[in-house]
């Protein structure tokens, strides 16, 4: 029986050599009892004991004495039955020799000693944050010493590499100071490119002390606002050897890891370097081949004896077995610590990838002005994914819409969006919330609400909320539904449309050129892809024979009773004079407005070109309303006739199909042409009225002064001094008559109008202007120009981002984390952006994002 005192007095002496070296614990105990000091040796092999902050003791130990695990020493600090003197307060700790000491060793005997001990609560992440959540104002960032000390590196990093914090387009408020107003000068940040200011506290504040755990209060915590005393910051900065100055060195150093601690203690030669340089552009070359193709990265086994590891591995292997001087140092020939393949390198190269193209885009933009547009949707996991882009105008006067992130959010109604104004396509997170959010947003700031053009498919929407119109559309889903369900179907709808095809060209009753009678299917309308139900319709038009075939087939021969009800339902709707009025009606519209629909998806469209198509579009269904009833009735005979279908008087009384006993007292006609026809067509009048309000219509008028058409017909200088005030913070506010003299309108325009008179719009007009050099020595007119045409016209290139997000999220790969889903759609959709990232920039942000086992 052997005998471990742990004294928590002065008698403990302890001699950590190393980890690969024996260590001597020896303890001196007093037991009171005897009298006599009892010294126990206790050999441990490659075992680190940390006596002050009690660490977990080593899993040799833990193996060698089935001790259990997360037992930490000062768990074995007991509270002793024994007594004690003053100086001596002893604990005791039973170890026993179970059976053989010669062959299974001494163990420790735990009994009922385990309820004494504590447990240490296994390790958790919750006190670790997620990188990409860090507060960018200064002011909100929270000090070092709150992270968990394996993030504190990767945190001072993150920062780093974005660092500064320069919102140099910001508008900075004044304040006084003695009997002068002061405030922040946008040249500082040119003087001092360390500087960082908090728009939020209106402060500066020196951050790069606050991650080395030094400085002041006054410039790290408080942050520094005496903007008439400059020479503060000359004195903060100090001489060589300042706090200032050396830590700012020594943040330059931690981005320079061949100047680490690791790095020194693993000198590694100029071939390791070049060896891991090479493995890495190979796994960078992959990333990029996949990211620009919208592939998968992984595979559902990616063990050594799987035959299908992913596209990542896969194209690496491939890579290896081209060229032999990759294949020497890729995967199997690579150190099995450092192969550059795992899922957080694979991450972490997206990620370098998408802030690479972020980074362009932001080139592009500047310090310019831009607009948002937002749209919603969920994911295949059913996550509510928001879409962002912006709008803007770069340096060659085109206008762009850039795709900047998709993000997770519980909440899409417009009072969770937090920016600096609004506008809406009339979604359904608007409805009943239309006046109040425009007080809000202009309570707030002094931007012109502007109610988004439109989205085309409010055509659709609006007259779904006819009842006619909402069951045909119903029963178009559904017949399509039932006609493309089986493959067996289909073959017999291809086979009958060919079949019909060949007997008209027998007759001679088409036409047969290249290109002319290809083969054809029912197209499925999406919510989401502009103009589908107009395809829709056309299809069903040019099938409908065809498909009643097919209908009849299923009403005989249909799987089950449901089945069969479902095509007995729609052959009887079908074959009815209503369905033929309202798909000629529904067709009729679609047709009319497509014209639009394809005018608003170009990213380019600008505000005022698009006002007047659908000022146009609107007098077209107003004509439409009064004089083509006729029209559409005809068009509604000629197909009953082709297809047998029964024709109705429009002289005769109404009577209702689904109940003909009810007396409606009405004509065909009236029941046609007013309930059905000018009803539908009013509703969607009144939408594309209701779609501007008060503000929003001047806005436009202002605009239109602007506009080169006609050798700028519309200009007017008050129209323009009114737009400039819609702006008082992206425009130099003036006297009227000082800004009629600083811009010299009448001379501008004489001018314009002699290089510009064969421009058509104004996206022409800022394109023109950069061209000729015009743009900077007329800087206010581009600077409206510019602010005209960033404003959204439609939601189309959103909408395409969430096309592509179904490519990259798919069924089988529907738990992609929304970080690399992000990073993955910023690069497949800005493929432009990603085209121009040079393989180097993606190999130095990578080194820098962490501590890598390789040198470069």
């Amino acid at each position: 029986m052997y005998f471990l005192y742990f004294s928590s007095g002065g008698g403990l002496w302890a001699n950590v050599v190393s980890s690969n070296i024996a260590i001597i614990v020896v303890f001196f105990a007093n037991v009171v009892s005897s009298n006599i000091a009892i010294i126990v040796v206790f050999l441990a092999m490659a075992i680190m004991i940390d006596l002050v902050s009690g660490a977990t003791v080593s899993s040799h130990l833990k193996s060698d004495h089935n001790i259990p695990p997360n037992i930490t020493l000062t768990s074995l600090q007991m509270k002793s039955t024994i007594p004690t003197t003053q100086n001596s307060r002893t604990h005791l700790l039973s170890l026993c020799s179970l059976g053989d000491s010669t062959r299974h060793g001494h163990q420790l005997c735990w009994g009922d000693m385990e309820k004494y001990l504590k447990r240490k609560a296994p390790s958790t992440s919750n006190n670790t944050i997620d990188i990409n959540d860090l507060p960018w104002d200064p002011s909100e960032r929270p000090k070092m010493i709150i992270y968990h000390p394996n993030q504190r590196d990767e945190i001072r990093r993150k920062y780093l590499v974005r660092w500064p914090c320069q919102p140099r387009s910001h508008e900075f408020p004044t304040k006084n100071i003695g009997t002068k107003p002061r405030r922040f000068v946008v040249s500082w940040f040119d003087e001092y490119q360390w500087l960082e200011y908090s728009v939020k506290v209106d402060r500066h504040i020196v951050s790069i002390e606050q991650k080395e755990k030094k400085g002041t209060d006054a410039f790290m915590t408080d942050g520094f606002n005496s903007w008439s005393k400059k020479d503060r910051l000359k004195l903060h900065e100090g001489e060589v050897n300042s706090i200032h100055r050396m830590s700012l060195k020594k943040c330059e150093d931690l981005l320079n890891q061949n100047q680490s601690i690791a790095a020194a203690l693993h000198k590694q030669t100029e071939l390791m370097k070049t060896e891991y340089h090479m493995r890495l552009n190979a796994s960078v070359e992959v990333c990029r081949y996949l990211l620009e193709n919208v592939l998968p990265f992984r595979g559902n086994d990616e063990s050594e004896s799987s035959l299908y590891k992913g596209l990542f591995l896969g194209t690496l292997k491939l890579i290896g077995r081209t060229n032999g001087d990759i294949g020497k140092v890729i995967l199997q020939n690579a150190p099995k610590n450092n192969q550059l393949t795992s899922p957080k390198i694979q991450k972490d190269l997206v990620t370098c990838f998408a802030e690479e193209v972020l980074k362009f885009i932001m080139g592009e933009l500047g310090n310019d002005v831009f607009a948002l547009l937002v749209d919603e949707s969920s994911d295949v996991s059913r996550k509510e994914q928001m879409a962002v882009v912006l709008r803007f105008v770069d340096k060659y006067g085109i206008v762009q819409e850039r795709f900047i992130g998709v993000v997770h959010v519980m909440d899409t109604s417009a009072l969770s969006l937090k920016v600096r104004g609004q506008g809406y396509d009339g979604a359904s997170n608007m409805s009943g919330k239309f006046n109040g959010l425009k007080a809000l947003i202009l309570s707030e700031n002094d931007r012109p609400f502007k109610y988004i053009v439109l989205h085309i498919n409010f055509i659709v929407a609006v007259a779904k909320k006819h009842d006619g119109v909402r069951d045909f559309f119903d029963l178009l889903v559904l017949v399509v539904t039932v006609v493309n369900s089986s493959c067996k179907r289909k073959d017999m709808l291809r086979e009958s449309h060919k079949d019909r095809i060949q007997e008209q060209i027998g007759n001679d009753e088409i036409e047969t050129d290249k290109g002319l009678n290809q083969e054809i299917s029912l197209v499925r309308a999406g919510d989401t892809r502009w103009n589908s139900h107009l395809k829709t319709i056309m299809s069903l038009i040019a099938l409908f024979q065809d498909v009643i075939n097919v209908l009849e087939y299923v009403e005989d021969d249909g799987d089950t009773g449901a089945t069969r009800l479902q095509a007995s339902g729609l052959l009887s709707y079908f074959k009815t004079f209503e369905f033929v009025f309202y798909m000629h009606l529904i067709l009729t519209i679609l047709g009319l407005t497509n014209s639009l629909s394809q005018a608003l998806q170009r990213k380019d469209q600008g505000i005022l070109e698009a006002v007047d198509l659908i000022r146009t579009t609107k007098a077209q269904l107003q004509i439409l309303r009064e004089n083509g009833f006729d029209g559409v009735l005809e068009k509604c005979y000629s197909f009953c006739d082709k297809h047998n279908v029964v024709k109705l008087d429009m002289a005769e009384g109404y009577v209702n199909t689904r109940n003909p006993r009810k007396r409606m007292n009405i004509s065909n006609k009236h029941y046609y042409n007013y309930d059905i026809f000018n009803t539908v067509l009013d509703m969607q009048i009144r939408e594309f009225g209701n779609r501007f309000c008060e503000i929003s219509t001047d806005l436009l008028q202002n605009m239109a002064a602007l506009n080169p058409r006609n050798s700028f017909s519309q200009f007017n200088k008050s129209s323009l001094l009114k737009l400039s005030r819609m702006y008082p913070c992206d425009v130099i506010l003036m006297t009227k008559k000082e800004w009629f003299l600083n811009m010299n309108l009448t001379s501008i325009i004489i001018l314009f109008v002699m290089i510009f008179a064969i421009v058509n719009g104004i996206t022409d007009l800022a394109r023109l202007m950069v061209e000729s050099g015009k743009h900077i020595s007329h800087p206010l007119v581009y600077r409206l120009l510019k602010l005209t045409l960033i404003l959204p016209v439609a939601t189309a290139t959103v909408e395409r981002c969430f096309s592509t997000m179904k490519l990259v999220k798919t069924d089988l790969h529907n738990r992609i984390a929304d970080d690399f889903l992000n990073s993955a759609l910023i690069c497949a959709i800005e493929k432009e952006a990603h085209h121009n990232v040079n393989n180097e920039d993606v190999i130095d942000r990578f080194q820098k994002m962490k501590t890598r086992r390789g040198q470069i």
